[in-house]
């Protein structure tokens, strides 16, 4: 009877060991997406099927879930993450992908900043937005820590989509914000790996969507051969090329959308000409 005993716990101690192995071998990297309309992928009408973060996880075979909201600013991405099914998915990321901060400028009086950029030089206000960001980033960072200290932080560079006398003002606040990131990494190493973004979209336009501030189906394959690079450098996956289940499709945008921004980029560039000239004759 005691034979008979031991082999039946035996054979339960196998089959045990066995579910556990299977169980190990089968579970999947989560990875999750926070931010704005570049993580959701405003650039394309199939973001749920072809954004970056989808390519991502298809390439690597990875779970994954995007709670990237079009329009957000660091300051809506604190309340995000206050919401309970975000925190649900933050406490069993493996890896986190963000990209944040394009609004904290656009969504602060576009027009103006562009002024005070281009007629008047002056970068003030492009400065106080980015010690703001700052501020909100280090917030952001430590709220996910407080619910998993042990996921990979990929933080995305912000890169600048636009052309002509726009490219100054929009390089600014660009600038601005990287330096913030690259700050935040300096003083707290380990805590964030950046993921250079804006290098890699370069100012090759065909990577950006008709609106002129988006990635377009092509630019959202160069951002997730960006990050599958970078997750192989950090050995949490082996494919760099990217596997497109579903080829993404550009948004068309009518002309008038961007040419009013362009024509007020024009617009101020001709009064700093004419400022300048003046301002020369009575200095």
């Amino acid at each position: 009877m005691k034979k008979i005993t031991t082999i039946i716990l035996s054979i339960a101690m196998i089959f045990c060991m066995f579910t556990v192995c299977v169980y190990a071998e089968t579970e999947k990297p989560f990875y999750l997406v926070l931010g704005d309309s570049i993580a959701y992928g405003s650039g394309i009408t199939n973001s749920r099927n072809a954004c970056y973060g989808k390519i991502v996880s298809d390439t690597n075979g990875y779970d994954y879930a995007n709670h990237a909201i079009p329009g957000h600013t660091t300051t809506n991405l604190i309340n995000r993450l206050k919401d309970e099914t975000v925190i649900a998915d933050l406490k069993k990321a493996d890896i986190i992908s963000i990209s944040i901060g394009g609004n904290d400028f656009l969504m602060s009086n576009l027009i103006g900043l562009m002024f005070d950029s281009i007629v008047l030089s002056d970068h003030s206000e492009f400065d106080r937005i980015a010690d703001g960001f700052y501020t909100n980033f280090c917030e952001i960072v430590d709220i996910i820590n407080s619910h998993n200290s042990d996921a990979v932080i990929l933080m995305q560079t912000l890169y600048n989509p636009q052309s002509g006398y726009l490219r100054e003002p929009y390089q600014e606040g660009a600038d601005r914000i990287n330096a913030a990131i690259e700050r935040y990494n300096a003083e707290n190493p380990g805590e964030i790996v950046i993921v250079d973004v804006a290098s890699a979209l370069g100012d090759d336009m065909a990577n950006f969507a008709d609106d002129e501030i988006h990635p377009s189906a092509q630019g959202n394959e160069i951002i997730a051969n960006v990050i599958l690079d970078k997750l192989e450098e950090l050995e949490f996956g082996s494919n760099t090329s990217p596997v497109i289940a579903e080829k993404g499709v550009d948004i068309e945008i009518p002309v008038i959308f961007t040419m009013s921004l362009r024509l007020a980029g024009n617009l101020f560039h001709a009064i700093s000409v004419i400022y300048g000239f003046f301002a020369g004759i009575f200095s």
